[in-house]
């Protein structure tokens, strides 16, 4: 009986926009992949820019229902908004570094093809799993507006406007009535983002919990929190004006008097994968400019 050959396994390739000199590397990582055997394909708003007609083109749908891995190239915020739109297909995402941050586009551009041969080729490969939050706005009983965060979900006042008071409860459990600026409600993933420039607490990837951060509180015994990432959260709003709810800085919607933001874990989770040897606290040190020793000479004990 004849040997059926094994379907050809498809890469997607994200490709953050504008970014200057991003078409050598793209063109050598696509050679690359096609002479290792993988169809590849672009992202459809990535091939608009790119302008590499010979390269296929799939929508995100199309990506999630046919592709094998996606590898994207670009800054955290690339990350971010592929993640969102990939989250309910189960897809891997392999991050390439043509940012700034990098805190979860993890590989340099520069090491690109020997850290894919690792984890395409070679299954020297760590797997990681990030949680996302869902969120719904109900105004009068009705739900007016839905989405998912993979940082965070953030109630914030306009500009020139004053202080919003905001009446949080968790798990039907009355928190506290806050007056603020606004809050920052954030996944592990999210404590390295907005959450930490306003006083949060940096959360391991692997911890199961959500982060609620005041933004600049009236009362400065408001702190950051940790609740179990089972929790369903509401956040009212009580008083204020020009206020608004984002989601990941990418999506958001106005809000109005009453209106209860409703916050819980999706059910969806994001699967990254690194290289062998891919540490999240050397993320951290790089990343945050943490002090430290190359050798055992200076520290301490």
């Amino acid at each position: 009986m004849p040997v059926t050959p094994e379907p050809q396994q498809i890469i997607a390739l994200v490709v953050r926009q504008n970014t200057p000199g991003i078409d050598e590397p793209v063109k050598r990582l696509v050679d690359y992949l096609e002479a290792s055997g993988y169809r590849v394909v672009f992202e459809a708003d990535t091939a608009a820019h790119l302008g590499m007609a010979e390269v296929e083109a799939m929508s995100v749908a199309e990506i999630g229902e046919r592709a094998d891995y996606a590898v994207v190239m670009g800054g955290d915020g690339t990350m971010l908004g592929i993640a969102r739109q990939l989250a309910r297909y189960d897809i891997p995402l392999i991050g390439i570094n043509s940012g700034r941050l990098g805190f979860i586009t993890d590989i340099p551009i520069d090491r690109m093809v020997p850290a894919l041969d690792e984890i395409l080729k070679g299954g020297q490969v760590q797997a990681e799993e990030r949680t996302l939050l869902a969120a719904r706005v109900v105004r009068d009983g009705a739900e007016i507006y839905c989405s998912v965060a993979f940082n965070d979900v953030v109630v914030a006042r306009g500009t020139g406007a004053g202080m919003v008071e905001l009446r949080v409860t968790v798990d039907g459990e009355f928190m506290y009535n806050q007056r603020s600026d606004g809050l920052i409600v954030s996944t592990p993933t999210g404590s390295t983002a907005y959450a930490l420039s306003a006083g949060g607490p940096l959360l391991h990837p692997r911890l199961q919990g959500v982060t609620l951060v005041p933004i600049a509180p009236h009362a400065l015994s408001n702190r950051p929190i940790v609740v179990p990432e089972e929790s369903e959260i509401v956040v009212e709003l009580v008083a204020g004006r020009d206020i608004s709810v984002n989601f990941d800085m990418q999506t958001f919607t106005s809000l109005q008097l009453g209106d209860r933001i409703v916050i819980s874990r999706s059910p969806h989770t994001i699967t990254f994968l690194h290289p062998c040897g891919w540490s999240y606290y050397h993320t951290l040190r790089e990343k945050l400019h943490w002090n430290e020793y190359p050798t055992n000479e200076g520290k301490l004990g």
